[in-house]
């Protein structure tokens, strides 16, 4: 989570397009992994079939396209309003397991999905769209948006990837944006890159590659309650980092939306009740006969 909340820095600092960015991103992240998998031997034992090869393939869509969103969000907006939107992404699982799977939601959900939006709406800071930027600003928080949508239905693809191993469907999804992003880059502005290739192999092997790793590892040990707690340093140390980098900082407006979101993706997360449960006087009328019955006759013995 720490790393990811320097993924801005990363970005920013390579100068490069978004579709750039996550081109490279997915060039050395999969080299990365393909050479981590060929040390561990996961190729030989890999128990994929036609049907989640797809899947994996079509979630590897939806996380490319869902980095190219967001790494638009952080040249439009700023590493710290863009990253807080982003970790809309639980509410939009939520919502996608009620459209496309029937599943229930309850009240409480309902509450704190609410909640949430009040919380990006104090985030995004929508008064910041009437300066000049302020149209490209507004993109960009809509941009966050969609890629939180994207990455929500890579989630609920990853659902039923049973048996395979996170770490080649990780490897999948990089090598699918490859040829993906290909007809988009501009490999021309890399002439002259310089220093700004360090950065974006960084993006591959550290925050493709080795985090990646490191999550899909934790998740193996920690309960969910624990990795749903965690997951919040991510933007906490994103606006840190956005702050001592860039000097950019949240208002105090937008700071009051950000404990709503965190709040919010806990209680959907861990499934707390937005409110206690009303309790009320329960009368005769209430309680079942055969209950009456039970307590009628143990007062009677104790007599």
């Amino acid at each position: 989570m720490v790393l990811s909340g320097t993924l801005g820095v990363f970005v920013v600092e390579s100068g490069q397009s978004s579709f750039n960015v996550v081109f490279f991103r997915c060039l050395f992240g999969a080299l990365a992994l393909a050479a981590y998998c060929a040390l561990r031997g996961f190729f030989t034992d890999h128990r994929f079939t036609r049907r989640t090869f797809a899947l994996a393939a079509l979630g590897g869509v939806c996380i490319v396209f869902n980095w190219v969103l967001l790494f638009s969000a952080y040249t439009t907006t700023s590493i710290s309003v863009a990253t807080v939107v982003y970790h809309t992404q639980p509410f939009y699982v939520v919502l996608l397991g009620l459209l496309l799977f029937k599943e229930r939601l309850d009240r409480h959900q309902a509450g704190w999905i609410l909640l949430a939006f009040a919380g990006v709406l104090l985030v995004a800071d929508l008064t910041a769209g009437g300066g000049a930027d302020g149209g490209a600003y507004l993109l960009g928080v809509g941009q966050a948006l969609l890629a939180a949508l994207l990455y929500a239905f890579a989630t609920v693809i990853a659902k039923h990837l049973t048996g395979v191993r996170p770490e080649l469907t990780a490897l999948i999804q990089a090598s699918v944006g490859i040829p993906l992003l290909l007809p988009f880059a501009a490999l021309g502005e890399t002439a002259g890159l310089g220093a700004g290739w360090a950065w974006l192999a960084g993006l591959g092997v550290i925050h493709t590659c080795l985090m990646y790793i490191l999550l899909y590892a934790s998740y193996q040990k920690l309960p969910t309650a624990r990795i749903a707690v965690l997951s919040f340093v991510y933007p906490a140390v994103a606006i840190l980092v956005d702050f001592t980098v860039y000097g950019h900082h949240i208002t105090l407006l937008q700071a009051l939306g950000v404990p709503l979101i965190a709040a919010a993706g806990l209680g959907v997360n861990l499934g707390w009740p937005l409110l206690p449960a009303a309790r009320r006087r329960t009368s005769p009328d209430d309680v079942p006969p055969a209950a009456l019955t039970r307590t009628a006759t143990t007062l009677k013995e104790t007599r």
